[in-house]
């Protein structure tokens, strides 16, 4: 049984890669997703995370920018087609990565998340100006980043 479950977990693994929406270009390469991930966390822990469709276009319709990460492994598609372009007319850069488990999991989430949105600065109270640096270089650093690769794909 136990050769069983590792099976299964093998094809879990390949349905993932397989599974991913057409639509998910600019889709970020594991360098990228990790420098992403990383980001997600860092902006987790200091309260700078809008979490979920629901809040990302809130928060996007109010005016706030950032960075927009979005899961490439949404089922049904039509959950999502619509925030890349919210994204371009308020000219926030977007990224898909792989998976909405790994999404989640850099969010400091148990459930699985569509899309983020990362901002500089949390809703309430200020970071301390060290932590406020790390995130902005990190930010700048991966906004740079999804910035070339988008260049590359038009």
């Amino acid at each position: 049984m136990g050769s069983d479950s590792e099976a299964e977990k093998a094809q879990k693994e390949k349905k993932t890669v397989v599974s991913l929406a057409p639509i998910a270009r600019p889709l970020a390469g594991k360098k990228l997703s990790k420098k992403t991930f990383k980001l997600i966390r860092r902006a987790s822990e200091h309260k700078c995370l809008r979490r979920g469709v629901k809040e990302v276009v809130k928060s996007i319709r109010r005016g706030n920018k950032g960075l927009c990460v979005i899961a490439g492994n949404i089922s049904p598609i039509d959950v999502i087609t619509h925030v890349p372009i919210l994204c371009e007319e308020a000219e926030i850069p977007y990224i898909y990565v792989q998976s909405k488990e790994d999404l989640a999991t850099a969010g400091a989430t148990k459930r699985p998340t569509c899309c983020v949105l990362v901002m500089t600065k949390p809703t309430k109270g200020e970071l301390g100006q060290e932590e406020q640096e790390k995130l902005i270089s990190d930010y700048k650093q991966v906004v740079s980043d999804v910035t070339e690769l988008m260049s590359t794909l038009v």
